[in-house]
């Protein structure tokens, strides 16, 4: 791999999880944006050591995730479970790496700055060494939100989420791709990582329920959109739902305003974002859909339209490929920008 990129200096970058449905994005995302890496070592856990993984045309070796593992990597792209990154964060941090997670491990710890690039890269210039990633109906939701907040100060949000398999991963959809093909077929089978089964269904139930009935993903992302918005008091619910998706996340949003702001204000701020791509045509039947944006990188919206039983509301309908805006785009974004501002805790190799 050649040594700069654009102009850059090369990055030593581990992919932690590196085997999974986000490590792949990762890898691919990496490529198509050319990003200036060095070294660039995979890694798992134990059982999946000694596999390789292709990347640009070569065979990299998958090595176990361990202290060693960490030495002169300047960032970490996590892309495991809370779990696993726990125990794993300290020794990348002293080894001098910054972590880009994805998980769920660091995402409300105050010193830890939870970031959609475009929205409150600020928050960035303050890490301590780990930089959080949100959830990813989270992060395509701030991004049609926060233009709009800044244009007419939203009051209220209600959310519902119609979320993709591939959210909870690569056994997720093998179940739907194993149910359709089954159900096609006349035959049943049982659920394994849904509660129900998810081809030709609806679940109303991502992660576990709190006592108040709300599940741990509708608070992760009232919770979350709060902290990257700096809203703390926002009123903000939230209804998750998983479809036989495999890829895109869609989701109906309702905003209330401190005051009136009209369809056209609305098409015009959202579509001067470069992160938004507005497809707002009914008439012409223009409107995003899961299938239009998978593979792609903008946050999509249309359906926006004046709420009829509310004077300041507003609905607009958001899709976006949540494996790459909810995941691994965003990620490496977070990386592009600490390099291009120095953010780096050690000087990158030139």
């Amino acid at each position: 791999m050649p040594s700069t990129t654009n102009g850059k200096r090369p990055v030593n970058i581990a992919i932690l999880g590196a085997t999974g449905a986000v490590g792949k994005e990762l890898l691919k995302v990496l490529a198509e944006r050319n990003f200036p890496i060095g070294q660039l070592k995979l890694l798992a856990s134990a059982r999946s050591k000694d596999s390789t993984v292709q990347f640009m045309g070569k065979d990299y070796p998958v090595e176990e995730a361990n202290k060693e593992a960490f030495r002169g990597i300047d960032i970490v792209l996590s892309a495991v479970g809370a779990d696993i990154i726990h125990p794993l964060a300290p020794m990348a941090i002293e080894a001098g790496a910054v972590i880009i997670d994805k998980s769920s491990a660091f995402r409300m710890t105050p010193s830890v700055p939870l970031v959609v690039p475009g929205v409150n890269d600020e928050a960035m210039h303050n890490h301590k060494g780990i930089i959080a990633s949100p959830n990813c109906s989270t992060s395509q939701l701030v991004v049609a939100l926060k233009p709009l907040h800044d244009l007419a100060q939203m009051t209220r949000v209600i959310v519902s989420t119609y979320q993709s398999v591939s959210g909870a991963g690569s056994p997720a959809m093998d179940e739907l791709s194993e149910q359709t093909h089954m159900s096609m077929h006349g035959q049943t089978t049982l659920p394994k990582v849904f509660t129900k089964p998810i081809a030709f269904n609806l679940i109303p139930h991502i992660d576990k329920f709190n006592k108040d009935g709300y599940t741990r993903e509708e608070e992760k992302l009232i919770e979350e959109t709060r902290k990257i918005l700096d809203l703390p008091g926002l009123p903000i619910t939230c209804t998750a739902v998983r479809v036989p998706v495999f890829i895109g996340h869609s989701e109906s949003v309702l905003i209330e305003f401190a005051k009136p702001i009209s369809v056209e204000e609305a098409r015009k701020v959202l579509g001067s974002s470069n992160m938004i791509e507005v497809w707002d045509n009914p008439d012409e039947n223009v409107y995003p859909t899961p299938v239009d944006v998978a593979g792609k990188d903008p946050v999509y919206v249309g359906r926006i339209r004046k709420d009829n039983s509310s004077p300041n509301g507003l609905h607009i309908w958001v899709v976006a490929d949540n494996l790459r805006i909810g995941a691994a785009l965003n990620a490496i974004r977070i990386a592009e920008y600490l390099l291009e501002h120095k953010l780096l805790k050690q000087p990158v190799a030139s």
